[in-house]
């Protein structure tokens, strides 16, 4: 599979990763069950929006010296492309989160260390099915066929499904995990495990128990797997180049956790975010499946995908404003 990524590439990405995880993970937010407000979420937000495109305008100029403007102009609005969507997909997976910590009633200042992990074990996992991905449809042309297909059915069933709350007191994962490991009654703190003396036999000893915060990492961490199988083909229907894949995805997870603090007071305000998420998975879905028939070039599926996000974005915000305070105040109690 042909890439524009070369060793000197390469290290230099893995380079700024690092300086921004130590930065995401030891900074933002930082200090023991700190809760992150709104304006340094914000802030952070923003910065790690500014540190991608700064990364595309390096990249755009590497290439137009090392392999002519064309190649700089292409590459830099494939990873600008595939960082939007991915960015955009990437707002489900914290609609999830924030519903999975308001059924475990954890509070924001707890929550930072879920993040944490989630968005380590999300970049490994990622990095892994990017490689994964690119090499199968190296091999196997027609696999973008079935990726196709299958955003296009999950575009629809996001759409049709758009306004439903999942039960998790149902859900199977974690009524399994509740009858397989042995889970404290309440929260301690940030601790995942704590020890409790326990006594068998007439033998006292000492038995590690998982906390409700563990439960809610493992779910965490299996909504991103989920998510990462319907974004990372997406961004396939953009380019094959494993640098632009994997740089595009790492970006956009990596500002995950400032983004889900800016939008932890705020998601009821996107009501319609999830239909136009659902219309670009189906735009993305067909798109694939036309990939030998129509070129649609990376400039147009840009503009498609971010008019899509700022339409849905806006439509969003001013269906709350005309609808009355008291109305949204019993759809809000309603759906929790």
């Amino acid at each position: 599979m042909e890439s524009i990524g070369t060793p000197w590439l390469w290290t230099a990405f893995f380079a700024i990763v690092l300086v921004m995880l130590a930065i995401d993970l030891f900074v933002v937010g930082g200090g023991k069950q700190h809760r992150v407000s709104f304006k340094e979420a914000a802030t952070w937000s923003g910065i790690w929006v500014g540190v991608s495109l700064a990364f595309a305008g390096a990249l755009w100029f590497y290439l137009d010296g090392a392999a002519g403007r064309e190649v700089a102009n292409a590459k830099s609005l494939e990873f600008i492309t595939g960082y939007l969507i991915e960015k955009s997909l990437a707002i489900d997976n914290v609609f999830v989160w924030l519903m999975l910590f308001g059924f475990f009633a954890v509070p924001l200042e707890l929550q930072k260390r879920v993040l944490l992990f989630g968005i380590l074990g999300a970049i490994v996992m990622r990095t892994v099915m990017v490689f994964a991905g690119v090499w199968l449809i190296a091999q196997f042309h027609w696999l973008l066929y079935v990726f196709g297909a299958f955003l296009l059915v999950t575009g629809i069933k996001m759409w049709w499904f758009a306004d439903e709350k999942p039960d998790l007191a149902r859900n199977p994962v974690i009524n399994w995990l509740k009858g397989h490991l042995k889970i404290t009654e309440r929260l301690e703190g940030e601790r995942f495990f704590v020890m409790r003396e326990e006594t068998i036999d007439g033998v006292t000893r000492a038995v590690r128990y998982a906390t409700p915060l563990f439960l809610v990492l493992i779910l965490v961490e299996l909504s991103d797997l989920i998510f990462a199988v319907d974004s990372i083909p997406a961004i396939f229907a953009i380019t094959t180049d494993p640098f632009i894949v994997l740089t595009s995805n790492v970006f956009a997870i990596l500002g995950l956790r400032a983004m889900y603090f800016l939008l932890a007071d705020m998601a009821d305000r996107f009501s319609l975010l999830k239909y136009g998420l659902a219309i670009v998975l189906m735009f993305i879905g067909v798109k694939m499946l036309l990939i030998d028939l129509i070129k649609i070039p990376v400039a147009v599926s840009l503009g498609v995908v971010a008019t899509i996000i700022a339409t849905s974005i806006v439509l969003s915000l001013r269906r709350n404003r005309c609808e009355p305070a008291s109305t949204r105040h019993v759809l809000n109690d309603s759906s929790n």
